[in-house]
Formats: structure tokens, sequence, C-alpha cells
């Protein structure tokens, strides 16, 4: 290869990297700190999870002081819930709580959708017809792999409406430990 053809190719490369970096950076925004502090304000750790002071779960996410939007740590329970959702709601609803052609970005409805209301959508499901089309939510309120770890899934989804946590994958060293609690209690749960 000559020397013209080297760096064209590095050339090349480089473009190719700062248009996949910007488009991580418009897919990852910043938090906004107004709307995320109404879902930390007051959370203290109780029973093995973070929760706030009416008892509704939440997320604690550590991030980069210099880069806010690089994660270092999430409690277990949204690490968790990153890995429920993965497994059973993303089909549906998309990579990343972002939406697909026949099920909504969970991010955006978690931006106004209270716990309780949460909770009776996934144990019970919903139908909605929007302009003539229907959307049926199942229910999956006899579902183990979702029911025995809904407060993990809604933390991470409320952390993905907040832009608290980032879309994209979630490596072992980015968690905290299982607390014992999260232990038992799992056990407890899925037990026939």
């Amino acid at each position: 290869m000559n020397t013209l053809t080297c760096k064209i190719a590095l050339a090349s490369l480089a473009l190719a990297w700062s248009i996949t970096s910007l488009k991580a950076q418009e897919q990852n925004p910043v938090p906004d700190l107004a709307f995320e502090r109404q879902y930390q304000e007051g959370k203290k750790f109780e029973d093995g999870k973070w929760v706030l002071p009416d008892g509704t779960p939440t997320y604690n996410i550590q991030r980069d002081p210099a880069n806010t939007d690089r994660v270092i740590k999430v409690d277990w329970n949204t690490y968790s819930g990153w890995r429920r959702y993965h497994a059973e709601c993303h089909v549906c609803h998309g990579p990343n709580a972002e939406g697909s052609s026949f099920a909504p970005a969970l991010k955006d409805s978690l931006k106004t959708m209270t716990y309780e209301k949460f909770l009776q959508v996934v144990s019970s499901g919903q139908t909605r017809d929007v302009a003539g089309t229907k959307y049926v939510m199942p229910a999956f309120g006899d579902n183990k792999n979702v029911m025995c770890y809904i407060d993990d899934l809604y933390v991470y989804l409320r952390a993905r409406s907040t832009d608290a946590l980032p879309g994209g994958r979630l490596s072992a060293d980015q968690r905290a430990e299982k607390p014992k609690e999260a232990v038992e209690a799992e056990k407890a749960c899925t037990a026939n």
C-alpha cells in the first residue's frame, strides 16, 4: 500500500470515527438535572435498594464528574433492570427503551408514568387505540422473569427516562455488588 493510499484510508477511518462519535453524543444526552432531581431528592439505601421518601424505588448512578455522560457505576437494581429489560422487553419496546414500530418508547412513557401505573400496566396489560391502530401490551402478572424483578425494570426505565443512564451496554465492572436482600428476595420470588 502506498503512502497516499494509507493517508486516504486513515482519513476515511477518522471521518467514520467522528461521525460515530457525534451519533453517540446525540443518542446519549447529558441529564437534565432539574428534571432528574424529582427522582433522586431524599433517596436512601434501604433493605438492599435505593428508595425515595415515599418508598418508590429509584436508581443510584455515579457519573464521571469531568464527563457527566460517562457512567462509572450503577446500583445493582438498575443493572438488573437493564439485564431483565433486554431479556424480556426490548423485542417490542426496542433497544434502550427507545421504542419500535409497534410499541412505544418506554424511555418517554416513564417521564410521566407513576410507579403504581407502571405496576398495573405490566401486571395486567393494556390495549390502546391510537388513530385506529390498536396497541396491545400483554399481561405479565404470571411471568416470574418479569414480576420478580419489576422494581429493577422500573428503576432502569426511570433512569433512561431522565437520561441519567445513557443507552448502550453496561459491563459488570460498572455495577455495584448484589445486596444480600436482593439475593434473598430473588430466591423467595422464583422458588416453585
